[in-house]
């Protein structure tokens, strides 16, 4: 049942990303200033907020950690195995922040990267995740879960950092679509359809990816408590 079940969540993401896909290239009009190259707009923003919804998650794991680590085994490494699958998939999704923002800014501004606030924050966020997980990959001994949890909450501290850094600081970065002042907003609905069905269909790509990450992480753990103690056996 699990595998259907899965099988059937991926058959749906993959239509909702098609449906994305078409709504993005094909429905939304163009926009009147960047034309073409503003489409990435329908791929960098729902890549930036499922970034920091799967950054949320490795930090609830991180904590989640620190806080059954001496009461209950099992729910610390099930909130452990959250933790580095969220931290996975989070850096995915940022590195297409990365990704597209230069793309993106390299027609807007002429050049393919500016050291503005909002982009040096949001490189700050990735290499804390990526020395997050290489901590997690080449580190050994009994203490690493708990450092990995600790620069978890650490990096976690940036997310709200890169959310305000285009309204503290003034920068080449554009000024927030949602939440800004009066002028703020996707006011074509065609563009605001577009947008929407992108962020569903990232998000459930992602969650998918997640899932399965988390599953895969949490056989690992299995296998190496199941190893541990035949050797304590042994």
């Amino acid at each position: 049942m699990k595998k259907i079940a899965i099988s059937l969540y991926a058959a749906i993401t993959v239509a909702l990303m098609i449906w994305g896909f078409y709504q993005a290239i094909y429905v939304a009009p163009d926009e009147k200033t960047m034309h073409e190259v503003q489409r990435i707009f329908y791929y960098h923003v729902p890549s930036a907020m499922v970034a920091f919804l799967f950054f949320a998650i490795s930090l609830a794991g991180s904590i989640g950690y620190l806080a059954f680590r001496h009461s209950s085994d099992v729910k610390a490494q099930i909130s452990d195995a959250w933790a580095l699958a969220g931290a996975e998939v989070g850096v995915v999704f940022c590195t297409v922040v990365l990704i597209t923002g230069p793309i993106w800014g390299r027609r807007a501004w002429g050049i393919w990267w500016t050291w503005d606030a909002r982009l040096t924050t949001t490189l700050v966020l990735w290499l804390i995740y990526v020395s997050y997980l290489l901590l997690r990959r080449f580190a050994a001994g009994p203490q690493v879960q708990t450092l990995a949890a600790v620069l978890n909450i650490f990096g976690a501290l940036d997310v709200p950092i890169v959310y305000m850094s285009n309204r503290w600081w003034v920068g080449q970065h554009p000024r927030p679509v949602f939440g800004g002042d009066a002028d703020s907003g996707i006011k074509d609905p065609a563009m605001l359809h577009a947008f929407g069905w992108n962020v569903l269909a990232w998000l459930a790509w992602g969650l998918l990816i997640l899932v399965l990450r988390y599953l895969v992480e949490r056989q690992h753990q299995k296998i190496a408590a199941q190893e541990a103690q035949n050797a304590l056996d042994a």
